[in-house]
């Protein structure tokens, strides 16, 4: 059995702030909590949220010969924070180049170092990619608990971490999955939400999340959101930053996620007189990529219609 120390130091060396393993199982007290919250179109026009609810609840689907789900974490909050009233703002996780690659690289190459202690090892990496309930993996592996406004909360790195699993074939030695909310009767993150999306402790209402109208939404943002969003164009950090576990956090050091300035000193105009191939330029490691044009156009112009 390979020695799961090793596994976690190494996750470090890579630049993973922790590094917790569960054995994979049937996640079966999440598939009521799921069906309900579809039930309750919850998920807005995300019609993929629908599909592959086995998967999502079953890893064994994902990746045959499943026997162990290592999850990782890593710390994105920035030592600077852009959040100019008269300029349009980003959520801090897109102020540097896109997760998803990052993160999946320094996986596949700890796939790579556990094949150096037994080459019969096979696994896959996922990072927000697939079907993986990855913040119920994250409290499996004992890394911290599902706060009430849905995220992922950690007692030393607070909320900003990014979420990556790498699910094996092997066995493992597994850590002790966390069962408890250190939130207490907190509900900061629930008052502070402009447009109340947290409808209650741990179910967000995506149709009105801010992250959801200003990133997934195609059509034309619902004017109750747009009176609300102040000068949002993409994403939203409002229920992180008023959470008391984000005091104190300790900015990252990573040179992936350091601030592209040119990108968050952009103003409206910038954006609005921006053609595609200047778009495609400046977003070429960002993940505004997912956005798009069109719809950082289109969200900037109902703020403007919004100010006359």
């Amino acid at each position: 059995m390979i020695d799961i120390n090793k596994i976690k130091s190494y996750a470090r060396s890579l630049g993973f702030v922790d590094c917790g393993i569960a054995p994979v199982r049937i996640l079966s007290e999440q598939e009521q909590p799921l069906y309900r919250w579809l039930a309750s179109s919850y998920n807005g026009k995300m019609g993929y949220m629908e599909n592959n609810i086995d998967k999502r609840l079953d890893p064994s689907l994902l990746v045959d010969d499943a026997k162990s789900v290592i999850v990782v974490i890593l710390n994105y909050y920035p030592s600077k924070v852009y959040n100019n009233p008269h300029k349009p703002h980003i959520a801090k996780y897109a102020y540097g180049d896109d997760y998803h690659y990052i993160i999946k690289s320094k996986l596949e190459k700890l796939l790579l170092h556990l094949k150096e202690f037994d080459e019969t090892v096979e696994g896959r990496c996922f990072v927000d990619s697939a079907p993986v309930l990855e913040h119920t993996w994250a409290c499996e592996a004992g890394l911290g608990w599902i706060g009430k406004n849905s995220l992922l909360i950690t007692k030393k790195w607070g909320s900003y971490v990014f979420i990556g699993e790498l699910i094996i074939n092997k066995k493992l030695d597994y850590d002790t999955p966390n069962k408890k909310s250190f939130c207490g009767t907190c509900s900061e993150c629930i008052k502070a939400c402009p447009t109340s999306a947290i409808v209650e402790p741990k179910i967000v209402d995506a149709r009105k999340c801010i992250s959801y109208n200003t990133i997934e939404l195609k059509d034309e943002i619902p004017s109750d959101i747009i009176n609300k969003i102040g000068n949002t164009i993409y994403g939203c950090d409002i229920c992180q930053d008023v959470c008391p576990w984000n005091k104190k956090i300790i900015a990252h050091s990573h040179e992936e996620f350091k601030p592209n300035d040119l990108l968050l000193n952009m103003d409206y105009c910038d954006w609005i007189n921006m053609t595609n191939s200047q778009f495609k330029r400046l977003v070429k490691n960002s993940p505004m990529k997912r956005a798009g044009l069109k719809k950082i156009k289109k969200t900037i112009l109902s703020l403007i219609d919004k100010k006359k």
